[in-house]
């Protein structure tokens, strides 16, 4: 995920969300619905749909939101914003690569869970905060139909990752 950087080396991006962007900030995020589009395409024909029905949702939420920043032009801040969530993936993802590799038992995995669970709430619980915090103070200069879709995707995936973050609180501090 590049989008620190990509706020590093423009530094309007933060200071405009909405009409501000670079061509590479813009490719960012439209690479970005093509990876959700392929994981959401895999995950269908790989994975029961009762294993994944959560997943599937989320991608569907993002690349509707994503899209429209692409196909926009506009909100490209506001979804390089959401891609740091993305950093935390890469502890959800070790984590399951070490469940599968019956590594639960290992210091790896001990150290794993913590770190997963700081990135999970620096990058997932307080950006998405963040995010519905600006939504909220930036209601008037957002069209009503893009405010909706924003609210109603902040309004998915707030309840969705405390939950996810329950569940990897309990399973891997509270056995």
């Amino acid at each position: 995920n590049l989008s620190p950087r990509r706020f590093y080396l423009h530094p309007e991006l933060s200071k405009d969300l909405v009409g501000t962007h670079s061509p590479g900030a813009h490719s960012l995020v439209a690479v970005s619905v093509g990876y959700f589009l392929e994981d959401f395409v895999d995950m269908l024909c790989n994975q029961k749909l009762h294993q994944s029905w959560e997943l599937l949702f989320h991608h569907s939420v993002v690349i509707v939101c994503f899209s429209i920043a692409v196909l926009l032009h506009q909100y490209v801040g506001f979804a390089l914003v959401a891609l740091l969530v993305e950093i935390n993936s890469i502890f959800l993802h070790l984590r399951q690569i070490l469940l599968m590799a019956n590594l639960v038992h290992t210091t790896c995995y001990r150290l794993n869970s913590v770190v997963n669970l700081g990135t999970y709430v620096v990058f997932r619980i307080a950006t998405l905060a963040w995010m519905t915090r600006w939504l909220f103070l930036n209601r008037q200069n957002v069209p009503p139909a893009t405010y909706a879709v924003g609210t109603v995707g902040m309004a998915i995936m707030t309840p969705m990752n405390i939950i996810l973050f329950y569940r990897l609180l309990r399973s891997d501090f509270f056995k």
